[in-house]
């Protein structure tokens, strides 16, 4: 370890009103490691010593370092203390001078069945494992319609006339807030632009920033919606593939400089579940503001981690506005409700929503006002906190009958968060055989390989737990034991 000059002597910055000690402590260290003036192999103080410095208690100074080991930011050894890890790549603050490209009209590529869907039928009444499915019985719909009752009776006709492309703009201040909070992301309200959904941000998104033949980089195996994106943008897909770390863009070193952009999905990896390690974070960002390229960051259910404080958006470390975020509010509510959001970089917002346009001249307020008053009055936090106690506890109930019942025969994947895991195979079947085996035994999982793009098959299926009981969950994987042995 070299000697370098203790961080002892580091000022930090003043505490906003109402935000906690631990809180402050943890942003004034994470900004200065991911802005360089902390350098990696750092060592630090003692935690006694920092907190006698800055008048902390050493408890505060404890979990706050805790913390940023957690996310790879540190490294400790017993008898070596602690330091910045050397994986740590500095971003300093600038943002880009390049406008972004400009409008570039496409042919519509010809519609493709995707992989994903082959041999798939319409879906009937939700059985374990379907991923997407998520507990409805407890989202409090009474009060969601008394909400939507008052701003119904109470809406004025500047509302029912507004023209606002981005959207309602209290809503988009809500989120603004929200994404500070629970995903350390700082945006402004205009930054952000108010959709039907992720896949309407993606086609959005694809078609404003890829040229018909303009290679996009995409994890792989992959979420399909995006690749149905890109496509349809006549874009060329380049598979990335995905370790234990996530998306590994130096297995991709000779068409990586040559690709426009990015899409990831790293909170939550789709499908494999894996989550993007601060290493490969650093990387991807290097990398695409060394290559002027953009990152489409997809946060799809990253609200829902089990173990420890949400990590923060990959759109936080970014220093350069090259990361564009995507969300939604479908899974966390309820699938009908169609409202998502698009978070543009300042210097991009004004294009996506002139872009958007050209196919929606109006936003649906009324929806999107009862949105804001569910997130303002704290609904939202509220709903969010039971449902991830109860969705932990069918998880955990996942675990235990997997243990139990598929030795041998699979292995479930172990996740910090998300409404989904994989099985991986150990009876030497393929994904596609061990699907069609769960479908005959009346258990609905989906097979791994039709997410696939270059790589080989992963051998395992997705099993949902979200939506179901712990006593299906149970009576499922007993029944999934039979189809796979």
């Amino acid at each position: 370890m070299p000697k370098i000059k203790s961080s002892l002597d580091l000022p930090l910055g003043p505490r906003s009103t109402g935000q906690s000690l631990t809180g402050w402590l943890y942003g004034e260290l994470r900004s200065a490691i991911l802005e360089g003036r902390l350098a990696p192999s750092t060592r630090l103080p003692a935690t006694r010593d920092f907190a006698a410095l800055h008048g902390l208690s050493r408890g505060t100074v404890v979990q706050v370092f805790e913390r940023l080991l957690s996310e790879g930011y540190l490294c400790s050894r017993v008898g070596a203390g602690t330091w910045i890890s050397d994986r740590v790549m500095a971003q300093p603050q600038s943002l880009p001078d390049a406008a972004p490209p400009d409008y570039i009209r496409r042919t519509i590529s010809s519609y493709k069945r995707p992989k994903a869907f082959a041999g798939l039928g319409p879906l009937g009444p939700a059985r374990p494992f379907r991923i997407g499915h998520i507990d409805l019985q407890e989202f409090p719909l009474k009060l969601w319609a008394t909400l939507a009752s008052h701003r119904a009776r109470r809406i004025s006709s500047w509302q029912l006339a507004e023209y606002d492309l981005r959207g309602y703009r209290p809503l988009r201040e809500a989120v603004a807030h929200y994404l500070g909070s629970s995903r350390g992301v700082g945006c402004a309200a205009d930054q952000i632009i108010i959709v039907s959904g992720i896949q309407q941000a993606l086609d959005l998104l694809a078609r404003l920033l890829l040229k018909p033949g303009a290679k996009v980089l995409m994890e792989d195996p992959g979420y399909f919606g995006a690749r149905i994106a890109f496509e349809t943008a006549g874009a060329h897909i380049v598979p990335v593939p995905i370790d234990s770390e996530g998306i590994n863009i130096r297995a991709r070193r000779k068409t990586e400089r040559a690709a426009l952009g990015a899409y990831v999905t790293p909170a939550h990896q789709f499908p494999l579940g894996t989550v993007m390690s601060l290493g490969r974070r650093m990387e991807l960002l290097q990398w695409a503001s060394n290559a002027g390229a953009f990152i489409i960051e997809d946060d799809y259910d990253s609200e829902y981690r089990f173990e420890g404080r949400p990590i923060p958006a990959l759109m936080s470390m970014d220093r350069s506005s090259s990361v564009i975020l995507v969300g939604s509010f479908s899974k966390l509510l309820f699938p009908s409700l169609r409202i998502g959001y698009i978070v543009a970089p300042p210097a991009l917002a004004d294009f996506v929503v002139s872009f958007r346009a050209r196919t929606d001249f109006r936003s649906v307020h009324l929806e999107q006002a009862v949105m804001c008053d569910f997130i303002e009055r704290g609904h939202l936090g509220q709903h969010l906190r039971r449902m991830r106690e109860i969705y932990s506890e069918r998880l955990a109930t996942l675990f235990d009958a997997g243990h139990r019942y598929l030795r041998g025969a699979a292995n479930i994947l172990p996740i910090q968060s998300g409404l989904y895991t994989a099985a991986f195979l150990e009876n030497g079947m393929s994904s596609n055989d061990a699907e069609s085996a769960a479908t005959a035994q009346g258990v609905e999982t989906l097979s791994l390989d039709r997410y696939t793009l270059a790589a080989s098959d992963p051998k395992g299926i997705l099993l949902g737990f979200a939506g179901f009981p712990e006593p299906a969950i149970k009576d499922a994987i007993r029944k999934l034991a039979k189809a796979l042995t």
